[in-house]
């Protein structure tokens, strides 16, 4: 495999990774006790940002992994 796209697809799903973990987490527990609605919302300002950073995210692993499996050598046969 290429170094440089190993590199890359280790920081892009190191990206990916965090932009999952920074989105809130919904209506969980707290709903039932009346921390939060679940009445549809939508996302606004940095919500919205990160939604949309993450959908990059997940779009640049995705060509990335398919641009080091298509530029990869042959499996050698015996």
């Amino acid at each position: 495999m290429n170094p440089i796209l190993a590199i890359a697809e280790i920081l892009v799903s190191i990206g990916l990774i965090a932009a999952i973990l920074l989105q809130s987490r919904g209506a969980g527990l707290g709903a039932t006790f009346g921390g939060e609605s679940s009445a549809y919302r939508s996302r606004r300002g940095v919500e919205k940002t990160l939604f949309q950073f993450t959908i990059v995210m997940a779009a640049l692993f995705v060509g990335v992994c398919l641009i080091a499996f298509v530029t990869a050598p042959p499996i050698p046969t015996s």
